[in-house]
């Protein structure tokens, strides 16, 4: 009887180790075809609109437009890299000052803002679930090397802005624009874009059609680090 369990156990162990290295192969060939093919839905889009259909949630209308580099406003590149990692063009995935500063903060028992970079939440978005674990972050972290190494800054932030979550169902930039503004996300100025990137923390709570004042004091911010990074010529920098 010992003999069989241990057999079975070795079996089952054998078996995960296949399917992980499985796994690790099939996300390794993806993130490569990723710097060329643009991502077609992400696992929190999945998860998203699963949830809404189990939940039978009364008004969920899911919208997503992938639009082209060339075709997103400038200003929105800039706000995001403004609200959400204004060391974007330099490092390579990591914050690690950021890290630290959250680490710290959790020991003091304050509250935690996320230390997540832009790369990091592209490789989080597409490939992995909602939620805080140690074993997550450890798979994040080894897709944003893949995904450092293998794409350029401008085809990580062009990603990002089509998969980020504006709003319930609302996933990417040119949705976003569509559904608050009425227009293409080529054509959204400074202030508008600052706005969208004011409820990237929280995109379920914070109204982007209807900022509360928190909002509209982060949209105030953003535009002045906006204009402190130098505005649209800050994206010069990016490789």
């Amino acid at each position: 009887m010992a003999k069989r369990r241990r057999g079975l156990a070795g079996r089952v162990l054998h078996g995960l180790l296949l399917a992980g290295i499985a796994w690790a192969a099939l996300t390794l060939v993806t993130v490569l075809a990723f710097r060329w093919i643009d991502p077609p839905v992400t696992t929190f889009m999945l998860t998203d609109r699963v949830s809404a259909l189990v939940a039978r949630e009364k008004g969920y209308d899911f919208s997503h437009d992938w639009v082209d580099w060339d075709q997103i406003s400038k200003h929105a590149a800039v706000a995001v890299i403004a609200a959400e990692d204004q060391k974007f063009p330099h490092h390579r995935g990591f914050d690690f000052k950021q890290i630290d500063k959250a680490l710290a903060d959790r020991e003091r028992g304050r509250r935690v803002r996320g230390a997540s970079t832009i790369s990091q939440q592209v490789a989080k978005n597409i490939f992995l679930w909602r939620g805080q674990s140690w074993f997550r972050k450890g798979l994040e972290a080894g897709i944003t090397v893949l995904i450092e190494a293998s794409w350029s800054k401008q085809r990580i932030l062009e990603v990002y802005l089509n998969i980020a979550e504006f709003g319930r169902g609302t996933y990417g930039v040119q949705a976003a624009s569509q559904r608050f503004f009425h227009k293409d996300a080529a054509k959204l100025t400074r202030s508008e874009a600052a706005l969208l990137a004011a409820v990237l923390p929280a995109p379920t709570q914070f109204k982007a059609n209807a900022p509360s004042g928190y909002v509209k004091k982060r949209q105030a911010w953003i535009e002045r680090q906006m204009r402190a990074l130098g505005g649209t010529s800050y994206l010069a920098q990016l490789r």
